[in-house]
């Protein structure tokens, strides 16, 4: 998983510049070790410490504002599914063609969901039965004038779904830019290596640098796996449609 990967590299990279700063100060310089250069690179370790805190607060939002935008979505797209099954309940006999393109959906998409690491409503077996649903729709007699009415009507609620369809797709694809992230552990980087500048060399002081380092790694991790709302560890539940077709199928 991209995720891990980047999750793992942002840990190793924290860990590496905050022991290599640590190992490396008792060989540099007296004039490097002194208070008035401790005192600058407290200064600018600040600087970056509030700007790294800002820009992951948002980044952090992004990713939890992306997350609950899908799942809000998902649960009126089942809603919307519901509605729709209701519609062709009440047109009899004729509609039992499309109840039935309308289940094989649904059962489609809640397999993809739960097998494939990218899918969800979006994946493009659900596009094609998604199709076949459509088909069906068009294609209801009208033989009177309540049957044409109500044809129309689920044809405008067919129209509404491929709508919300194609919003979860579209909303679902990330929206953290990479060299924002870059930027950002490059800012930790530098803090960290700040920290290890006149750090005692001790056990207690490592123990601190790699848990830290591994924490904010998870961190990472979390935030990008959130942006990714129907893949990774982290994923919008498909419960939604398991009560949509358990309604569908009675």
């Amino acid at each position: 998983m991209r995720e891990v990967g980047f999750a793992v590299g942002v840990a190793t990279l924290l860990m590496f510049a905050s022991l290599l700063v640590l190992i490396l100060y008792p060989k540099l310089p007296a004039r490097h070790r002194d208070d008035e250069t401790n005192t600058v690179v407290r200064l600018v370790a600040n600087i970056f410490v509030v700007v790294a805190s800002l820009a992951f607060g948002l980044i952090m939002n992004s990713s939890k504002n992306t997350f609950e935008n899908v799942d809000a979505n998902v649960h009126t797209f089942a809603t919307k599914l519901i509605l729709l099954d209701l519609g062709l309940r009440s047109y009899g006999i004729e509609g039992e063609h499309a109840r039935s393109a309308l289940r094989t959906y649904v059962e489609g998409a809640i397999e993809q969901q739960r097998h494939i690491s990218v899918s969800g409503p979006g994946s493009a077996a659900a596009q094609t039965k998604l199709q076949g649903l459509g088909q069906a729709l068009y294609g209801l007699e009208t033989l009177d004038t309540f049957h044409r009415e109500l044809a129309g009507s689920l044809q405008n609620q067919y129209a509404k779904i491929v709508e919300q369809r194609w919003s979860i797709v579209e909303s679902a694809e990330g929206v953290i830019p990479i060299p924002v992230l870059v930027i950002l552990v490059a800012w930790l980087s530098l803090i960290f290596a700040s920290y290890g500048y006149r750090a005692p060399r001790n056990g207690v002081v490592v123990t601190i640098f790699v848990s830290a380092s591994v924490l904010i790694g998870a961190s990472v991790f979390v935030v990008l796996d959130m942006d990714m709302p129907f893949r990774g560890l982290i994923q919008v539940s498909d419960e939604p449609l398991r009560r949509t077709l358990a309604e569908i199928s009675r």
